[in-house]
């Protein structure tokens, strides 16, 4: 063999005599060196807890929005349902027929025809005072006659009601549209 065929296979105790001889130290670990890992080890185990305690508050955040989007979203369900029914009254007391029994409940009478004054001045239409209709009239109804016992006469029936009279039509028409239009 050839000496650097020789230097390869050197035994542990040469290459330990040899070491020792260029001044290097022992080559087994030294307790310092587990010492240096330890702060590592620390860093990374503050490091994980930290980042699980973040994702923890994290989702916690997410949580208490999505219970308040609740709350939102059946409040705003609750407040559509108040304002359709808001609606529906304002619609119903909108319609004709109400405003006209509402009207007349306040003791309110239709007016008669318009009168207009025009930007001359001049007078277009008559002037009168609206007076009520009349009110409709129940009919009575018929009562069956009362069984008249043995010496009584029956009841006498009751008279009806007089119809007020329809005033007149007048002759001259009436304008019903805006002068100038």
């Amino acid at each position: 063999m050839t000496k650097a065929g020789k230097v390869a296979t050197l035994t542990r105790g040469q290459a330990a005599r040899i070491g020792r001889a260029l001044g290097a130290g022992p080559a087994r670990p030294r307790p310092g060196g587990q010492a240096a890992r330890m702060p590592f080890v620390l860093l990374v185990v503050a490091l994980l807890a930290g980042g699980l305690i973040s994702l923890l508050l994290l989702n916690s955040a997410l949580n208490e929005g999505s219970f308040q989007l609740t709350r939102l979203k059946k409040e705003t369900t609750t407040l559509t349902d108040e304002e359709q029914a808001l609606q529906r009254d304002v619609d119903a007391h909108s319609a004709p027929d109400a405003l006209q029994r509402r009207a007349r409940e306040l003791g309110l009478v239709p007016g008669g025809s318009p009168v207009f004054i025009g930007p001359d001045g001049k007078v277009a239409g008559s002037v009168s005072v609206a007076e009520a209709p009349p009110s409709p009239t129940p009919t009575p109804t018929a009562a069956p006659p009362a069984q008249a016992g043995p010496g009584q006469s029956p009841a006498p029936a009751a008279p009806p009601a007089p119809v007020p009279p329809q005033p007149a039509p007048t002759g001259s028409p009436q304008p019903s549209q805006t002068p100038g239009r």
